[in-house]
């Protein structure tokens, strides 16, 4: 063997390929000019004065956290977006047509709400006619609620029927679309917001500004979402990014020439033109004119692809603690640290901030606060130049009518799904070809059903699966429509969308976004083992969202489909890695009643009246789970139990006893595998030894809970539940709502009944381990109705 001397050998260093995405530096855009001109950067100094005292109240009066360094450091970017650029009509906070801020970086919820309270404010004191009724406002009366409770029981709070800003913004506040803040969902959650607004609008559909920092950046799903942003050309999408280095325990989040970054070894323009992305790079993000100009240069762009423009900027600049200090904590309450935040705003209005005196009470807390929040309202109303932006605010609505924003010639149809006899649980289309004695799959059932939805609502359902969408069928409901990945600018009309492969992560976010814009329904799949847990917080968050927008502004749920495909055992041959029963444990009644229904359907037929009643029901998240096997479609009557239509009321008796006879007890199922095994192999057996039991199924939850208690009690009494058997192909809690006693929760047979994960081999192999094959339930069978007999003679 030979002994090679590597050690000439010289590293190089790779450059990027060409790109769609192009690069730009500030310099030489400033070259043709600033669309501001030195009165006008007054003008915006003087207004950002007025924005960096109310971050400083607003912390000060909110002392325990509120994130003021980013709130400030972005703000100056913000302000140029709302009053130079962005189309929309300020009474109309939810109309479709309107350009959107969405505030990815929710942490900068204060900046959010001094930035939305002051343009209210503005337009208040100058153009008051422009506003919409204070429901649809966020007034300085509101900003007493920040980060208060609803039930928050304080005189001001009461008298101004305040409302309750939450931590991380939420569609309870007005021009809020989306629930953001958790761990990077903010930006592909935005994603799907301009995917939904591209699709329906088509080459004019609104701009989605999005607001983050770098270190919101970090997140695994953030550069999914961008891999997806770039493959189906969101050209609607305008990232700004307050790269300010500074996260709750960083000065140095990105590396920085050649300094090691403490997280990541990239910088935000190296990570968005790797991405395709048209990178602006603003090497001084407090100065107005740069800031202007990269954001109308941006605007100028017409190469389709998305942009994001970097500042350089200083986390809580000029507040008086910089940096990581300011991310998530500012000055004491009514420190000098403080008063000296707002001293530049003393000095330019000639106005004295209200010192705090007396004892520090809630209600006295508030009385200051107000206070402080009226001689901000004085400085506004005394300063006639702050007119020039209450006029932008009206020059955003005569630009978005001159857009004259319409829909798309063949737009989506999404609401005729949901009007009277165009589908119902009852009448299974036809083409979905549910014949007694075929076989089929689940999945392709599924499939095939979002696929005829899909075509009466004009292409209303949009599509993605993690690399799975043959295995999990989803290609199916794209059927129809054009082949290939959706592509804004060549592949329009498809319905199967592109998210950076493998990537549950972004996936959820975006359907959830996609779904939030209230044109689409989105749909997500991915092995049940990981999306029930990857897709968990973006579910969540929609669900916050949906719930928090008809709460306080009325409508309905926009429901988003999540499914958990392979799931269960029979998905034995993949090992336990991926035939996971622990998936409905996750989400089954996790949520809120309304927010989350799931789906277990057990064979093909149950599959439509499922899913339809699901949809009727609207709720935020619709989670079908389903099998990767083929499996028969059942003879029900050749069987003697109930029609798969009987599933649409959650939990229904595949069989009741002969009252004529002794019942000898009640057998309670859930989950396809162990359900088939039961009724194709053991229900027969017991048939012929003579056995007389109730059999139930368990279909969904959530949809058997939506029922008025007394139906609940009819359709699974009480006294059965207290006697009954529970098998189950998931875990043993998601049948502690079924079985009530305490020896018939011991005695379930669940998966892990043997204390351990399952190993691998064919789905016979794997039930059989756990103790879920027919002969094994037999015996136990058996043995429970032993016991039963025993104990009612007792």
């Amino acid at each position: 063997m030979n002994n090679p001397d590597y050690t000439n050998v010289m590293p190089l260093i790779p450059g990027f390929a060409s790109r769609r995405g192009k690069y730009f530096e500030l310099n030489e855009i400033l070259k043709s000019g600033s669309p501001l001109d030195d009165d006008t950067v007054q003008l915006f100094e003087r207004l950002d004065t007025v924005y960096r005292a109310l971050c400083a109240i607003l912390f000060n009066f909110v002392p325990t956290s509120g994130h003021p360094g980013g709130s400030i450091s972005s703000g100056r970017i913000v302000s140029s977006v709302l009053y130079n650029f962005l189309d929309f009509d300020i009474a109309k906070p939810f109309a479709d047509d309107n350009d959107l801020v969405v505030y990815a970086a929710g942490h900068k919820a204060l900046g959010l709400y001094a930035m939305w309270a002051l343009r209210n404010e503005v337009v208040k004191a100058f153009l008051p006619e422009l506003l919409p009724d204070e429901k649809y406002q966020l007034r300085f009366e509101d900003l007493l609620g920040f980060r208060k409770n609803p039930t928050t029981n304080l005189p001001l709070f009461n008298k101004f029927k305040s409302k309750a800003l939450d931590g991380h913004p939420t569609p309870a506040t007005p021009h809020v679309r989306v629930a953001t803040g958790a761990s990077g969902v903010g930006i592909p959650a935005s994603f799907g917001l301009a995917l939904g607004a591209l699709d329906y609008f088509g080459g004019n559909a609104p701009k989605i500004h999005v607001i983050e920092g770098e270190g919101g950046m970090t997140p695994g799903r953030v550069s999914e979402a961008f891999a997806a942003a770039s493959a189906m050309r969101l050209h609607n999408v305008c990232l700004h990014i307050d790269f300010n280095q500074a996260s709750i325990d960083s000065n140095r989040v990105c590396r920085e020439g050649e300094l090691k970054g403490d997280y990541v070894q990239w910088n935000p323009m190296e990570l968005c033109y790797l991405h395709d992305f048209n990178v602006i790079h603003v090497d001084d993000g407090k100065d107005f004119r740069s800031i202007a100009a990269a954001q109308a240069f941006a605007g100028s762009l017409n190469n389709k692809m998305p942009t994001a423009i970097v500042y350089r900027t200083v986390k809580g600049w000029k507040y008086g603690i910089e940096g990581r200090a300011s991310h998530g904590a500012g000055h004491k309450m009514n420190s000098e640290g403080y008063y000296a935040a707002c001293k530049e705003f003393e000095e330019m209005y000639a106005l004295k901030i209200p010192r705090f005196d007396g004892e520090q009470t809630q209600e006295n807390t508030e009385k200051c606060f107000y206070e402080t929040l009226t001689t901000i309202r004085k400085a506004i109303d005394g300063d006639k130049s702050l007119s020039f932006f209450a006029e932008s605010i009206a020059k955003s609505k005569e630009r978005l009518q001159k857009k004259n924003r319409v829909p798309v010639d063949n737009k989506p149809e999404l609401g005729h799904i949901y009007e009277d006899k165009v589908i119902s649980p009852d009448d299974i289309p036809a083409e979905l070809n549910i014949k007694t004695g075929e076989t089929t799959t689940l999945r392709a059932v599924l499939g095939s059903s979002l696929g005829y939805i899909n075509r009466i609502s004009n292409g209303a359902i949009l599509g993605v699966a993690a690399d799975l969408l043959g295995s999990t069928s989803v290609n199916l409901l794209g059927k129809e429509f054009h082949e290939g990945f959706f592509d804004s600018v060549d592949n329009p009309e498809s319905r199967i969308l592109s998210i950076g492969g493998i990537c549950e992560d972004a996936i959820g976010g975006m359907m959830a976004g996609l779904s939030a814009y209230g044109k689409h329904i989105g749909v997500s799949s991915s092995y049940g083992a990981f999306i029930s847990a990857m897709e968990h917080t973006a579910a969540r968050l929609h669900g916050i969202g949906e719930q928090n927008k008809v709460m306080h502004y009325g409508g309905h749920f926009n429901t988003w489909i999540l499914i958990n495909a392979h799931a269960g055992l029979k998905t034995g041959e993949d090992g336990p890695t991926h035939a996971d029963p622990q998936c409905l444990q996750l989400i089954q009644e996790n949520f809120p009643p309304e927010i989350m229904i799931t789906l277990t359907p057990w064979e093909p037929g149950e599959i439509w009246p499922l899913l339809v009643e699901g949809l009727k029901k609207r709720p935020a998240v619709l989670s079908p789970f389903v099998t990767r096997p083929n499996e028969l479609i059942m003879d029900r009557k050749k069987l003697n139990i109930a029609p798969a239509s009987e599933a649409v009321k959650g939990v229904y008796a595949l069989r009741n006893a002969d009252k004529k006879q002794k019942t000898d007890g009640s057998i309670i199922l859930q989950e396809s595998g162990v359900t088939i095994e039961f009724v194709t192999k053991v229900l027969p057996r017991l048939d012929k030894e003579g056995y007389n039991i109730n059999v139930y199924h368990i279909s969904s939850a959530e949809l058997y809970d939506a029922h008025p208690k007394e139906e609940r009690e009819a359709l699974l009494p009480y006294e059965i539940r207290n006697t009954a058997m529970g098998i189950t192909g998931f875990t043993m809690p998601t049948m502690y709502k079924w079985i009530t006693s305490f020896e018939g929760r011991y005695d379930i047979l669940h998966p892990f009944r043997n204390g351990c994960y399952l190993g691998s081999g064919t789905a016979e192999s794997v039930l059989h381990q756990a103790g879920l094959d027919a002969e094994s339930m037999y015996k136990e069978i058996l043995k429970y109705i032993e016991k039963n007999n025993k104990r009612r003679k007792v």
